[in-house]
C-alpha cells in the first residue's frame, strides 16, 4: 500500500497533512498507539532535516507499507544557492555550526557536501564511511548511496582506534532516529536526494 504523494517544504509547509497521513496508514496497518507515534516520530525527524536547510525546499513525502513493514520516502530535487553554500561551508570549517549538530544534522552536511563538491572526495562528515560510494561514468548518472547500517558497521570498526568514531557512536545512541529506525538510505544522483527511512513492527 502507498500513500499520496505530498509536497512538503523546508519552511513547513504541509507538514501536519503529512504527518496525519503517516498516522493514518499506521492505525490502518493496525499497529497500537506507541509504533503509531514511532512512526510519526521518524517522520518528524526527517522534516526536521529538510527544515534546517537554507532557502526554499521542495520534497515529496509518501509511505509504503507491506502489512507492518514501512518505508518512509522524502525524494528532493536541490538546488544549491549561494545562501545553502554558506551555511554549509561554515559545517564544513568549523563542524559546530547548528545545521551539524547530532546524527540527523550529520546526514544533511552530508547530503550538502556531496551535492557541492560533486567531483571531489566523498562526504567527509560521515568519518569516511566507507558506505558511500559512486557508479556510473559521469557526475550526473553518479549515485552516492549511503546506510545507517554500513555506518553502524564502519564506526564500530573504528571505535577502538578513533576518537571522531567513538563520538559518532555517542550520537547514534543519543538519535531517536537511530534508536527506532531499521535503517536509513540516502541516494544522491545529480541533484535528486532521496531519502528513504526503514521501520518493521
Amino acid at each position: 500500500m502507498e500513500t499520496e504523494r505530498i509536497v512538503v517544504t523546508s519552511e513547513g509547509f504541509r507538514f501536519d497533512e503529512a504527518l496525519a497521513v503517516t498516522e493514518n496508514l499506521g492505525n490502518k496497518a493496525g499497529l497500537d498507539k506507541k509504533s503509531v507515534l514511532h512512526l510519526r516520530l521518524l517522520a518528524e525527524e526527517l522534516f526536521g532535516m529538510l527544515r534546517g536547510i537554507a532557502g526554499e525546499v521542495e520534497a515529496n513525502y509518501w509511505i509504503e507499507n507491506d502489512e507492518k513493514n514501512f518505508e518512509i520516502h522524502m525524494k528532493s530535487e536541490v538546488n544549491v544557492t549561494d545562501e545553502m553554500r554558506k551555511q554549509f561551508l561554515s559545517a564544513a570549517s568549523s563542524g559546530k555550526n547548528a545545521a551539524a549538530a547530532g546524527f540527523m544534522g550529520k546526514i544533511r552536511v552530508m547530503i550538502a557536501d556531496t551535492l557541492l563538491t560533486a567531483k571531489e572526495a566523498l562526504p567527509y562528515a560521515m568519518i569516511n564511511a566507507a558506505a558511500a560510494y559512486t557508479g556510473g561514468g559521469n557526475y550526473e548518472e553518479a549515485a552516492y548511496v549511503w546506510t545507517m547500517s554500513s555506518y553502524r558497521d564502519e564506526i564500530q570498526r573504528n571505535i577502538e582506534k578513533s576518537k571522531e568514531a567513538s563520538k559518532a557512536w555517542d550520537e547514534l545512541e543519543k538519535s531517536i532516529v537511530a534508536n527506532i529506525a531499521d535503517d536509513i538510505k540516502v541516494s544522491i544522483a545529480g541533484k535528486k536526494v532521496d531519502i528513504t527511512v526503514y521501520k518493521a513492527f
